[in-house]
């Protein structure tokens, strides 16, 4: 003969705290958010000013233009700075944990 086990309902939980699990959460802050896009929009300062600027004569090919200290010099740096924002924003632990 099989015996059955009747359980009686569980009392609902009234407990007006969200309860936390510990390693759960979002990925990252909002500050971690801000410093990203703060990362993003240096990089893309970064590449605009790699573009440069348009030529007045396209069939005349100006070496200073081109080759001048804000494309080959400042705008790398500047993306480079863009990035190692990013890498800080990405690692920054937050300040309550």
């Amino acid at each position: 003969m099989a015996t059955t086990k009747t359980t009686s309902p569980a009392a609902p939980l009234k407990s007006a705290k969200p309860v936390k699990i510990a390693g759960m959460g979002t990925l990252f802050e909002k500050t971690n958010l801000r410093w990203m896009l703060i990362g993003v929009v240096v990089m893309a300062l970064g590449f605009i000013l790699m573009a440069g600027g348009k030529s007045p004569d396209p069939n005349v090919f100006d070496p200073k233009q081109v080759y001048s200290t804000t494309r080959i010099t400042i705008a790398p740096i500047i993306i480079l700075a863009g990035l190692v924002i990013e890498i800080i924003a990405i690692f920054r632990q937050p300040k309550n944990s």
